[in-house]
């Protein structure tokens, strides 16, 4: 493990746990003492928890980690479910797309896919989206039309939010909207950690005419705060093969077709 996966490993725990033992977190991540305390050290110094003595609690930012100190989290999952999330576009779609990473990474495999780097005059592709970092990557694709909504961006996802982003999603129409989530049930539905991304992924998924949930396994059957829409509203998730077979089974009794990649 190396320091950026382990930053991102000791930001889970705390998240997760509340508080953290530098001793016992050292043995179970195979690490000295030592390398513990520096770690927390930086951490806090970023104001992502707060140091105790002998440890750390969670700060008030834990629950929902920057983008940034996300990425390395179940990465090569999120690739697969990126690739295989991406082979659901077709040329000439309309397609929207929300923030975080799972979304990111399929917004990088259709950046990649030969039919949408054409230099013909049309585009071969629309995607609206509220993420800057998504429109930001695939600007430089002279073949993909990139629309972004107006709103305020929020730093830790590069969302933007509020009613400006509202004001653009009600004037267009999609034929796919990839929603990456912060907890999806089969019962409970679609969650966010922050209320305004909610609300904004709600709007965005009722603009489309296919509503398709990009998250890994860790994000099935989870809880958060915001609730998006119910489960009916989904038409297909993607997500990970280690996804618990009885999840997955549930999802497709509510209707949902899932794959797993």
């Amino acid at each position: 493990m190396d320091r950026h996966e382990r930053l991102n490993t000791l930001l889970e725990m705390v998240g997760q746990r509340a508080r953290i033992d530098v001793e016992e977190t050292a043995k179970e991540l195979r690490v000295s003492p030592a390398t513990i305390r520096r770690d927390l050290d930086h951490l806090a110094g970023r104001q992502l928890l707060t140091r105790t003595r002998g440890g750390a609690v969670a700060g008030n930012v834990a629950y929902d980690l920057p983008l940034r100190h996300k990425a390395a989290s179940h990465s090569a999952e999120k690739q697969r479910i990126g690739e295989a999330a991406a082979k659901l576009v077709r040329r000439g779609m309309v397609v929207g797309l929300n923030g975080g990473t799972t979304a990111t990474e399929v917004s990088r495999a259709i950046a990649t896919r030969p039919e949408f780097n054409n230099t013909d005059s049309a585009p071969a592709l629309t995607v609206v989206t509220n993420a800057l970092n998504v429109a930001h990557e695939l600007t430089v694709r002279q073949s993909i039309k990139i629309v972004t909504t107006g709103g305020v961006a929020r730093t830790r996802s590069f969302e933007l939010t509020g009613p400006l982003a509202e004001l653009i999603l009600h004037e267009v129409s999609l034929d796919l909207a990839f929603l990456g989530v912060d907890a999806v049930d089969p019962l409970r539905g679609l969650y966010a950690h922050h209320e305004a991304e909610a609300s904004v992924n709600r709007l965005l998924a009722s603009r489309a005419r296919q509503v398709v949930v990009v998250a890994d396994s860790s994000k099935l059957g989870a809880y958060a705060f915001a609730r998006i829409s119910a489960t009916m509203d989904v038409h297909t998730l993607v997500t990970d093969t280690a996804a618990n077979e009885s999840l997955v089974q549930a999802f497709e009794m509510e209707g949902v077709e899932v794959i797993q990649a």
